[in-house]
């Protein structure tokens, strides 16, 4: 399997999937702006989307595929199909019962993330209602994340990486068509969650019958726990929980400190994180996703050579590509807010505070990209707890930077965004420190000479992007689109066409970034 290639495949659905996102964002930017009640929408997606990223895209996804890869590899196609049945069965069943539970407590649940809402009952009443509306997306993205790792094992990898496509063009059809027709319009959004949630679980039962892997779940919720591979799993997957809930604590209490700051804090963090995620998916998720069944099959085969070789290509591609997206937010912060967002109920004031937020997550996007690419070379060894120990120091870091920024330095929503960032930096630095020290990973390219070559382009870069952007009063054309549209992408496709032409100078070559994996 060629892995350039593999990566640029998931790279295109995903950048399908950020566009549609993107679309999705600046359509409910136009409409609801950073309302109150717009903060009440993303304080209840935040509830359901963060137990989704700790049990089933997070612990889940870093427990059961390395030991699926094992099975593969090592116990043949009976047993395997076996194990998953009895996964999907004690999966299931276990998210059905917290959406009960959680429906049940959302007033609680809400005030306990966001108990700054409470100053607005209104907003507190609809964040509580939609919470209540969108806690079943917790089961149905359980099962798209035991889906996926399954295709990810089996190297089909194009409908996973399609899949978070159905939530956007959901949301955006709700927005267009069904919110106008609602008493309270922004609770079209959350029944769009529903339905995006019900159609990617849809797409991924034809892709999991083509191989052969559809699981069977058992009405009886308890027959997984008797299989000793499920057992496995879930050993694995408590310290999972820990690790993955050290930088979703961050979020609750990123999301309950911004509560408490001017209205429409909270959103603005929510658009800036937006824009973050977009490079963030398109090479750390890609990444990731590429190298956890390689670097599991290369610990089955016990080639460690193979093995550092794997994260070596990851780590130079990240390097690569992470940082002119970094560079890109930093230095193109209002252009590119001002742009996709300024028009509609989203004004001058929630420009500037989205564009702060984004200059933050620009200083610590490429250890938030790197910090996906180290983690799996821990995971496929089936060894957790250490990024455990390394996400729960990290937690203490963040929050200690939070009292800094928000506190000390009155930075405000903006230094939430810079915490997460540094966290993320500081916990990639560890994690790679500790690959090192255990000789898990050995460099096997010269590193010094391609971070110099890197610090050129990079500087050439920014000057093309701050020069350029200096020229034109971004929230001054909000009447004229087109225009900032179009001095946009012209800036844009300097700066990339600036930073490449100066790597190929410099000697750079795609061949060199081809590498091929069995």
């Amino acid at each position: 399997m060629n892995l350039l290639k593999t990566l640029a495949t998931i790279s295109g659905m995903t950048m399908l999937s950020r566009i549609t996102g993107l679309i999705r964002d600046t359509l409910i930017a136009h409409t609801f702006g950073t309302s109150a009640f717009m903060d009440a929408y993303n304080v209840a997606f935040t509830i359901p989307n963060l137990l989704r990223r700790l049990f089933a895209e997070g612990a889940f996804s870093q427990a059961f595929v390395p030991i699926l890869a094992e099975y593969k590899n090592k116990e043949g196609p009976e047993k395997t199909k076996q194990l998953i049945d009895h996964v999907a069965t004690t999966l299931i069943w276990a998210t059905l019962i917290t959406c009960a539970m959680g429906i049940a407590a959302s007033p609680i649940v809400v005030y306990l993330f966001a108990s700054g809402l409470a100053k607005n009952p209104a907003a507190f009443e609809v964040s509580v209602a939609m919470t209540q509306i969108m806690f079943p997306y917790i089961t149905f993205m359980a099962f798209v994340a035991f889906a996926s790792g399954i295709l990810n094992t089996w190297r089909e990898f194009k409908v996973p990486a399609f899949t978070p496509v159905l939530l956007n063009l959901s949301t955006i059809a709700a927005a267009l068509f069904l919110a106008p027709y609602l008493p309270q319009p922004i609770y079209a959004l959350g029944i769009a969650v529903f339905v995006g949630g019900v159609l990617q679980v849809a797409i991924q039962i034809p892709a999991l019958v083509k191989i052969g892997m559809l699981p069977h779940i058992a009405l009886n919720p308890l027959i997984g726990l008797r299989d000793s591979g499920v057992l496995r799993v879930l050993k694995k997957m408590g310290p999972a929980v820990f690790a993955v809930s050290a930088g979703q604590i961050s979020i609750i209490i990123n999301t309950s400190i911004g509560s408490y700051l001017p209205t429409g804090s909270i959103s603005s963090l929510r658009y800036a994180d937006r824009l973050m995620e977009f490079p963030t998916a398109l090479l750390g998720v890609a990444l990731g996703t590429i190298l956890l069944p390689s670097l599991s099959k290369a610990n089955v085969d016990g080639d460690k050579i193979e093995y550092s070789a794997l994260l070596d290509w990851g780590l130079r591609l990240t390097f690569l590509l992470a940082l002119p997206a970094a560079v890109g937010l930093a230095t193109l912060s209002t252009p590119l807010t001002a742009t996709l967002f300024h028009h509609g109920a989203f004004n001058v004031q929630a420009v500037a505070m989205t564009a702060q937020c984004l200059v933050a997550y620009g200083v610590g996007l490429t250890g938030i990209i790197l910090v996906k690419i180290l983690a799996p070379a821990f995971y496929a060894k089936q060894d957790i707890r250490t990024p455990v120990k390394i996400a729960v120091g990290v937690l203490v870091a963040t929050q200690c930077m939070n009292l800094i920024f928000v506190g000390r330095l009155g930075l405000a929503v903006a230094g939430l965004a810079l915490s997460v960032g540094l966290g993320a930096c500081l916990n990639a630095g560890i994690l790679f420190w500790s690959l090192r020290r255990r000789e898990i990973y050995v460099p096997h390219n010269a590193w010094l000479p391609f971070f110099i070559k890197l610090a050129i382009a990079l500087t050439l870069m920014a000057g093309v992007a701050l020069w350029f952007s200096s020229y034109i009063p971004w929230t001054e054309m909000r009447e004229h689109q087109l225009w900032r549209i179009g001095a946009l992408f012209f800036i844009l496709a300097a700066c990339i066409a600036t930073y490449f032409f100066a790597l190929f100078v410099m000697g750079f070559r795609l061949k060199d970034f081809k590498r091929v994996a069995f």
